[in-house]
């Protein structure tokens, strides 16, 4: 998913990396908050997102800042077994005329996740069940996407 924002890249940067962005308009991640000592954006850095979902139930997951390029994109995986990354998540700044272009992108895997029990139950319903899950991804991510364009608009 992509937005172009009237801004700069700095006031981007510091709206993507704001761990608790995607609580503001997220119908499933409740609360997010960094571990141990972390407090910002760096490789190495952790947080955990409480979350809820009408098919999942509750559950918490440990993310990992793995990429940071300041000003340009930063990616943090989701930990799954054994710290194996069941997801990859990542926001990007682009300069463009007038502004900015900021994109989030995620990638399934390759751990298993909390899809796995529902696929393990019916692997007949993987396409649908993979499907669905990335839908609910890319509403949340156009979401977040709005949610700092009016960020931007209303300063």
């Amino acid at each position: 998913m992509a937005e172009r924002i009237s801004c700069d890249a700095e006031t981007a940067w510091a709206l993507v990396t704001d761990i608790e962005l995607p609580v503001q308009c997220s119908a499933e991640l409740v609360s997010v908050a960094w571990e141990g000592t972390a407090d910002r954006v760096e490789p190495g850095a952790r947080f955990r997102g409480r979350n809820e979902h009408s098919a999942f139930g509750s559950w918490e997951t440990v993310c990992e800042v793995v990429e940071v390029e300041p000003e340009r994109r930063w990616v943090w995986r989701v930990l799954g077994p054994a710290d194996a990354t069941s997801a990859t998540w990542a926001f990007e700044i682009d300069p463009a005329r007038d502004g900015v272009i900021v994109r989030q992108w995620a990638r399934m895997g390759p751990a298993p996740s909390g899809l796995t029990p529902a696929i393990t139950a019916s692997p007949e319903l993987e396409g649908r069940i993979v499907a669905r899950r990335l839908e609910e991804w890319a509403g949340g991510m156009r979401a977040n996407l709005a949610w700092i364009r009016t960020q931007v608009d209303s300063q």
